[in-house]
């Protein structure tokens, strides 16, 4: 069962915005170093979205490649529907990820009945490969209900969930809800960076965080600290987390300011060669990169 800590790769750039697969391979050596237990790519924090198909692919064969079997790497297929969908599938199978993570399908308003035969329809694409939903709310337009996630995990289409709905509440009732009906090898991992430890308590196997980019280890000790440690960890963790507020909010959007500063903190430890964004993201400024610095020394990164 997928459990630990499983960052969400971001994907470096060259300036001219091929993907920099130099700096990938640089990033996937650092979180291994960390001892993350699995990597997420083309998802939220790895802009999936924003990639043209061509570039997903030297994404996935690039990580999978780099990782070489040494923890499982976890595939994002987003996009509006199911079809779509499919085909990033077909992608992900040819170049051997291990899982695939999908949300509901989005633009189109659905209906829980739809999203089901969506998940329905994914897994039999998927064969033997396990299939994750991803819950992202503020991104997709819809949060999968509770009932309907345990629903697809009794009929087995779905092997766990990457809850990003920032609903603490909501992810402790389906913690609440997979003890009920007994499903101990589904997977539920949170996506927060700042109530992890919270989390962790009250029974979450796991965390996907994008600062994960940027502190694999503090994330894994964390995850493996007694509760007074797990404390002081995300405290420190949440101060870092300052970072994707340093840029100006007024000139780009928040998804902007969040993945710029995780790029600038890797371009300023050395981890990346180029800390700009995929367009039509703003990237941060020489200003702004530089406002990082004192986050990150603070943290005790170097």
């Amino acid at each position: 069962m997928l459990s630990g800590v499983v960052p969400p790769l971001v994907t470096p750039f060259t300036s001219s915005y091929d993907v920099d697969t130099g700096s990938l391979a640089r990033l996937i050596q650092y979180q291994l170093a960390g001892g993350v237990n699995g990597l997420f790519v083309l998802g939220t924090s790895g802009e999936g979205t924003f990639l043209s198909d061509e570039q997903r692919q030297v994404v996935l064969e690039t990580v999978v490649g780099e990782v070489a079997g040494q923890v499982p790497v976890l595939a994002g297929v987003i996009d509006t529907s199911t079809a779509r969908v499919g085909a990033h599938v077909a992608a992900a199978l040819k170049a051997g990820v291990d899982g695939l993570v999908a949300t509901a399908p989005f633009y189109a308003a659905t209906h829980p009945a739809e999203i089901e035969r969506h998940f329905t329809r994914l897994a039999v694409l998927a064969g033997e490969t396990p299939l994750y939903a991803y819950d992202i709310p503020v991104r997709v337009g819809t949060k999968l209900p509770t009932a309907l996630v345990i629903s697809l995990a009794q009929a087995g289409v779905i092997a766990g969930v990457k809850d990003s709905s920032g609903q603490e509440p909501s992810l402790r009732r389906l913690v609440m809800e997979r003890r009920a009906a007994g499903l101990k090898e589904f997977a539920i991992m949170t996506g927060s960076e700042v109530a992890v430890d919270s989390a962790l308590a009250f029974g979450v196997d796991g965390v996907v965080p994008g600062l994960g980019n940027v502190d694999p280890a503090g994330y894994v000790r964390l995850f493996g600290a007694s509760s007074d440690d797990a404390w002081d960890e995300q405290e420190r963790l949440i101060r870092l987390f300052d970072i994707v507020d340093v840029a100006d909010r007024s000139r780009m959007g928040a998804s902007s300011a969040a993945l710029g500063a995780f790029k600038a903190a890797l371009y300023l430890l050395g981890v990346i060669d180029c800390p700009i964004t995929a367009y039509p993201s703003i990237p941060l400024d020489e200003a702004e990169i530089a406002a990082i610095r004192p986050l990150l020394d603070q943290a005790g990164l170097h």
